[in-house]
């Protein structure tokens, strides 16, 4: 099978919203947040008229991806905690639940594993923007999300593909598709206004190298990628594990130690 034109492509990710399948609570919120002009206040309105996006927000932000001492119970507090940026991704991600439960079953419990761990180990480096590292961890793998949805027979494809040679899906993609899922949550994340770090997170987090603004951040997604999935934590569409960047675990100065105790507050984690 041919890999499709990268520009058609591109128009199909980027209007993944006029799918009959989103819901039209998901539709409304990517519509806003897409807009420049766009507050928090709006994003809060928005959220509390949808009560099951509300419970789910406030379980995230109430989870360890956050690690807030006191529990939230307010989704007005809960975003003007946190910037924008960051809000846009927690809303993104808590309304994109059930798709990703849809397009892979398991993607959604990798995903909350993989912030939990970025924003374990960001906190360790003391950087100032945690909340955005663990969002951006969280929607890693949003390009999945998009293929799946507007492209469920390729995706099927490309992971029984990877399944029976043995490869990553990220390798798969590359017989069905222009880009890979990386690229696809390039330009999502980009519609959506994201800011240039947390693009570049996404966009790089298989090769965290090729970050010029965001290295740091990017090799602790990739590295957290990694880990969970060496713990067997949820699904990612394959079972391959991917090649670790050398440079970006260097950077990282993680000693075994460290490591161990960055598993165990995981599964503390994941068990509560």
């Amino acid at each position: 099978m041919n890999p499709m034109d990268p520009a058609i492509l591109r128009s199909s990710v980027e209007t993944i919203d006029s799918l009959p399948s989103i819901p039209t609570s998901l539709k409304q919120i990517m519509n806003l947040i897409g807009s420049s002009r766009v507050t928090l206040e709006e994003i809060a309105n928005l959220i509390s008229q949808d009560l099951a996006l509300t419970s789910r927000v406030l379980k995230v932000v109430n989870s360890a991806i956050y690690g807030v001492p006191e529990r939230i119970s307010s989704i007005s507090y809960a975003i003007m905690m946190l910037g924008m940026d960051t809000v846009r991704g927690l809303v993104i991600g808590a309304a994109a639940f059930e798709l990703m439960q849809k397009v892979m079953a398991g993607l959604w419990r990798h995903s909350i594993a993989c912030a939990t761990v970025a924003r374990i180990i960001a906190a360790r480096k003391d950087l100032r923007n945690v909340e955005e590292v663990a969002i951006a961890a969280l929607l890693h793998d949003v390009g999945k999300v998009c293929f799946g949805l507007k492209y469920p027979l390729e995706l099927k494809l490309a992971m029984d593909q990877a399944q029976d040679d043995e490869i990553t899906l990220l390798e798969a993609e590359k017989g069905y598709f222009a880009e890979d899922h990386a690229a696809a949550g390039r330009w999502l994340t980009e519609k959506w206004r994201f800011n240039r770090k947390m693009v570049e997170i996404i966009a790089c987090h298989h090769v965290p190298r090729l970050s010029c603004t965001a290295r740091l951040e990017t090799s602790i997604v990739h590295f957290a990628d990694i880990l969970v999935r060496a713990r067997g934590i949820g699904f990612a569409g394959d079972k391959m594990m991917p090649v670790l960047d050398d440079k970006a675990f260097d950077m990282l100065r993680l000693s075994k130690h460290d490591i161990r105790r960055i598993l165990e507050e995981l599964e503390e984690s994941l068990d509560e």
